[in-house]
């Protein structure tokens, strides 16, 4: 069992329901692990992932391992029949079978380039890992996803069900660097597992995601629109998906403000962080009461455990 993306979730009320259990008695399981190890990649910087990933793999009592690719991993060649005469010091097909050797899962975090969305979308890194390792694969962000950051989402949004049909709205907000589609791309297909809520994406013109992914999600070009009576509020920069990775528009007035959401159903605030305060969210929003961006980054843990436990459960 590999874990790449939310369409491995065959149901998301079972998976919530089973994670908030975990929640409840995260050691219950502490033997599941036992003699197992967990070697986790990273290609690119992480706080909450490495360390929600970690806890849980402790959790479940697994040995981790941890490797920072960028600084101290060899230069990894991916195509096959490649002439290894330029930067590239090792190939995928010996470095994941070596790797393999070493581990029980493998978990791997590598962002998107934004400069090549042919190779972005062919997802190189977990694509090369899913070929040639003998272990399962878990994605802990990749180019175009980040299904775990999504799980814990819809965790969060469960904790803090309302009485009535939930209004959710995932909005764009403006940020100085070129961000990729991942966080946005897993969102809107965790929202599209949702039985019971409305879902919305707004963000300018022209900054449309990917429309394989968005398929009939309704998209609204006016963001005070999109926030009337909305129960939830999920904040999120991504670059340009046409223009691939480029900035077209910093317009503040997609910042989330207190104006903004005083349009709302007295909407709860959702962040994956790390955030740029008073660029994509005013302070007086991400400090406010609403605001569960801490919930989120505290159930990472129990999506990430959830995950493991459920291949730690079908490894042989």
């Amino acid at each position: 069992m590999n874990f790449i993306s939310i369409q491995n979730i065959d149901s998301l009320d079972k998976w919530v329901k089973q994670a908030l259990k975990i929640k409840k008695n995260p050691l219950k399981n502490k033997k599941l692990g036992k003699n197992k190890t967990l070697v986790m990649l990273f290609f690119n910087s992480s706080l909450r992932t490495r360390l929600s990933t970690q806890k849980a793999a402790l959790n479940l009592g697994m040995n981790v391992m941890v490797m920072n690719f960028g600084s101290e991993g060899w230069t990894l060649e991916y195509e096959d029949g490649a002439i290894m005469d330029q930067g590239a010091s090792e190939h995928i097909k010996e470095a994941a079978a070596v790797v393999s050797q070493y581990a029980d899962i493998i978990a791997i975090r590598a962002f998107a380039g934004l400069v090549d969305k042919e190779k972005d979308n062919a997802e190189t890194v977990i694509s090369g890992f899913l070929k040639h390792a003998t272990v399962p694969i878990v994605n802990m962000e990749s180019a175009t996803g980040h299904p775990m950051q999504s799980l814990a989402d819809a965790i969060t949004m469960a904790e803090h069900k309302t009485p009535h049909r939930a209004k959710v709205v995932l909005t764009w907000a403006p940020h100085p660097r070129a961000l990729p589609q991942a966080v946005p791309n897993s969102f809107v297909e965790m929202m599209q597992k949702q039985e019971n809520m409305d879902f919305v994406i707004t963000h300018p013109e022209g900054y449309e995601l990917n429309p394989e992914i968005t398929k009939d999600s309704i998209i609204e070009y006016d963001q005070n629109k999109a926030f009337e009576n909305a129960d939830f509020i999920y904040a999120k920069n991504w670059s340009n998906y046409n223009e691939y990775g480029k900035i077209t528009n910093t317009d503040p007035n997609w910042t989330v403000t207190a104006e903004k959401m005083a349009l709302t159903n007295n909407a709860k605030f959702m962040h994956c962080l790390p955030v740029r305060r008073n660029v994509i969210v005013a302070d007086e929003v991400i400090d406010s009461e609403n605001s569960v961006v801490i919930e989120q980054a505290n159930n990472r843990t129990y999506s990430a455990q959830l995950v493991l436990q459920k291949i730690l459960e079908n490894v042989k």
